[in-house]
């Protein structure tokens, strides 16, 4: 997934304005759980994306990239 939809942002952004103000109904309570979980999946994604392309080098110029990241990487 590369970047997360503007039109789910928008409309958790609805939901959100709906239950804020008193007016969202038990479906679209569901429907707001539901986007809420699928938003957090792709933001995860796209983050873990981020930290496969990090390398980490001190002042010499040396990898000191941590074990946990270099084995993660190797997996993929």
């Amino acid at each position: 997934m590369s970047g997360i939809d503007p039109k789910l942002i928008a409309r958790i952004n609805e939901l959100a304005k709906k239950k804020k103000e008193g007016t969202i109904t038990s479906l679209e309570l569901k429907e707001q759980e539901k986007l809420r979980q699928e938003y957090l999946k792709a933001f995860r994604s796209g983050f873990k994306q981020q930290l496969m392309g990090i390398k980490v080098v001190d002042t010499k110029g040396n990898d000191i990239t941590p074990q946990k990241l270099k084995d993660e990487k190797s997996k993929n």
